[in-house]
């Protein structure tokens, strides 16, 4: 679905893509393909105790919003802000799209959908030009 805005909701193990005009709206769901996130670095282990980067994963992401015209990013952790930086890093033109990066917990798709059109009322009035 193409659309002008988008909300990409997203942790190490799942993101949920959610495309939406002011009528109608469509969800993705993307499960990531890597090993589980290692949360605790055992001592004297070695490594920093975290799971490398699932390209795979961050390129589907990407992939189910690169049509929109504006990306809003939300997560509860840092896996949101390795998405920016592989969209920084490898896919610039949609990394231009991200308008803003915001931490959020766990919302249903209900709630996430209500806070992305919220949001965007509000940034697209900020973004019309005179």
């Amino acid at each position: 679905m193409q659309t002008q805005h988008v909300v990409v909701w997203l942790d190490h193990s799942e993101a949920h893509i959610i495309h939406f005009n002011r009528e109608t709206s469509e969800v993705t769901h993307i499960n990531a393909s890597g090993k589980p996130h290692l949360h605790v670095k055992a001592s004297g282990s070695g490594g920093s105790g975290h799971a490398a980067e699932d390209r795979t994963y961050l390129d589907a992401v990407v992939n189910g919003v690169k049509d929109s015209e504006a990306i809003l990013i939300v997560g509860p952790g840092l896996e949101k802000l390795a998405l920016l930086k592989h969209m920084q890093k490898n896919h610039h033109v949609v990394a231009e799209k991200v308008v803003s990066v915001e931490s959020s917990d766990h919302p249903t798709d209900g709630q996430l959908l209500a806070h992305a059109r919220k949001f965007f009322v509000a940034s697209d009035r900020m973004r019309v030009s005179v």
